[in-house]
């Protein structure tokens, strides 16, 4: 779990960093910094399973806000025939950056959800 914990945090400060040029750096900064610092903190052996919960209630919310939206995940399927997102972003075609918001969001819960089952399992462990 180290190992897992240290490439997430890594690639998740790198993610917040690549942010300074998107259009809403101040929310995505800190949904990645978040995840790295959880992830950090797990490296180290410090697990917090309420700080994880919370995360993956926000960030489903946000995913949630995101699959929904008018220029969302849904739109991006059915409407644009799930065009390739590894382009480049236009302001014409912001379904892409939505849905890739999206998959960031997926990732994070993810690696939360993984992270709060093996506190569990550890604190099992320990008793």
């Amino acid at each position: 779990m180290k190992v897992f914990n240290i490439i997430f945090c890594v690639l998740f400060i790198v993610s917040a960093g690549l942010q300074y040029n998107d259009p809403d750096p101040y929310i995505w900064a800190p949904i990645y910094l978040y995840g790295a610092w959880l992830c950090f903190r797990a490296f180290q052996n410090k697990f917090y399973p309420k700080a994880y919960l919370l995360g993956v209630a926000v960030y489903t919310l946000y995913a949630l806000y995101l699959l929904f939206d008018k220029t969302g995940v849904l739109n991006w399927y059915e409407n644009h025939n799930a065009e390739n997102i590894v382009q480049s972003m236009k302001a014409t075609k912001p379904w892409i950056e939505e849905t890739r918001e999206f998959g960031g969001l997926l990732i994070l819960i993810v690696v939360l959800l993984i992270n709060y089952f093996y506190s569990k399992w550890h604190q099992n462990k320990a008793r």
